[in-house]
C-alpha cells in the first residue's frame, strides 16, 4: 500500500475513532433519536471528512442497518441496547467503526463481541484464513453463553467500495480467503441472545447506486444528482432535499439503479451487541486505524 494512501486510511480513522468515541458518550434514556444522528454525522463533517454511509444506530433485536428517518420521534430509552456504526471516507478510502452502549443491564453481551473482535485481531497476519479468524470470533461469544450471528460478518474494503471481498466470517470453518498483506478489513463480531441468525424488516432507510440507467422522472433525476459524488456509496433516505426526492427511492430501487438496505434484526425480544474496527494487514499483523 502507498504510504499516500495509507495516510488517508489512518486519517478516516482517527476521525472515526474521535466521533464514535464522543457519540457513545451522548446517549441517555430520553435522547432524541434523530438529534443524535444528525450531530454525530455533523461531526464528521466539520473535522474535513465525509460519511462513508449514513450513521447506523439499530436498537435492541436489530442488528444493522437502521438510522433515522425524516422526522423520527423515537428516542433512547432505559434498557436499550444501541449499536452505533460509523463509516468515515477521506477521499474514498474508508474507515469502519462500531460500538455498543448498554443502557441497561447486559455487560455480558458487550463483552462478548468486543473480546471477540480483540481476539480477532490478534489473529491477523498474511496467510491467515477468514475461517480461522471466524473460529475464534464463534469461540469468544459462544464461551459468554450467547451466539455469533451467522449470517452477518465482515468484510474487506476497498476505495469507494464499503463492501469488498474478503468476507470474515462470524463463525468457524475449513478454509476460505487467504489474508494478504496491505488488505484494509473490517472485522465486527456480533453476539447476541437470540437465534444467531437476522432477516430482514420490511424498514429501508439507507440506498446505493447500483447502476447507471436514463430516468425520465424529474425528481428520480434529481435523486441520481444529489448522489452523484457518492460514487455509489450509502445515502440515507434523511439525505433527500425533498419529498418528491424521497418517493423516488423505491422507483430507483424498482429499476434497480438504487439497491435498499433493509434493517436486519434477530428475533424480536432479543439483544445484540456489536464491536468493529477496520485494519490493514502489514508483514507481521495489523494496524488498527479505529482504535
Amino acid at each position: 500500500m502507498k504510504d499516500e494512501i495509507l495516510e488517508k486510511y489512518l486519517e478516516a480513522g482517527r476521525i472515526a475513532s474521535a466521533v464514535l468515541k464522543a457519540g457513545a458518550q451522548d446517549i441517555r434514556d430520553g435522547r432524541s433519536y434523530l438529534d443524535f444522528v444528525e450531530s454525530v454525522e455533523a461531526s464528521v463533517r466539520e473535522r474535513g471528512a465525509d460519511l462513508a454511509f449514513p450513521l447506523n444506530v439499530s436498537l435492541n433485536e436489530d442488528a444493522a442497518h437502521d438510522t433515522a428517518s425524516p422526522g423520527d420521534e423515537r428516542i433512547f430509552r432505559a434498557g436499550d441496547v444501541v449499536k452505533l456504526d460509523l463509516g468515515v471516507q477521506i477521499d474514498g478510502y474508508l474507515a469502519d467503526t462500531a460500538t455498543t452502549v448498554d443502557l441497561g443491564n447486559n455487560g455480558l453481551l458487550l463483552e462478548a463481541s468486543r473480546e471477540a473482535l480483540e481476539a480477532a485481531i490478534r489473529e491477523v497476519r498474511p496467510g491467515v484464513t477468514a475461517g480461522a479468524i471466524g473460529a475464534v470470533v464463534e469461540d469468544a461469544i459462544t464461551c459468554r453463553g450467547y451466539r455469533p450471528i451467522a449470517n452477518l460478518g465482515g468484510h474487506g474494503l476497498d476505495r469507494y467500495s464499503h463492501h469488498h471481498a474478503p468476507s470474515i466470517p462470524n463463525i468457524a470453518f475449513n478454509g476460505g480467503p487467504v489474508l494478504e498483506e496491505g488488505m484494509a478489513l473490517a472485522i465486527e463480531p456480533f453476539a447476541t441472545t437470540g437465534s444467531g441468525r437476522v432477516g430482514e424488516k420490511t424498514r429501508i432507510e439507507i440506498y446505493s447506486q447500483i447502476a447507471e440507467k436514463p430516468v425520465r422522472n424529474p425528481s428520480a433525476r434529481a435523486v441520481l444528482e444529489q448522489i452523484r459524488s457518492r460514487q455509489g456509496l450509502p445515502f440515507s433516505r434523511r439525505w433527500m432535499r425533498d419529498r418528491k426526492m424521497e418517493f423516488a427511492l423505491a422507483g430507483l430501487a424498482r429499476f434497480h439503479i438504487l439497491h435498499g438496505y433493509p434493517v436486519l434484526a434477530d428475533m424480536p425480544g432479543s439483544l445484540v451487541s456489536q464491536h468493529e474496527h477496520t485494519l490493514i494487514v502489514t508483514a507481521d499483523g495489523c494496524i488498527v486505524t479505529t482504535r
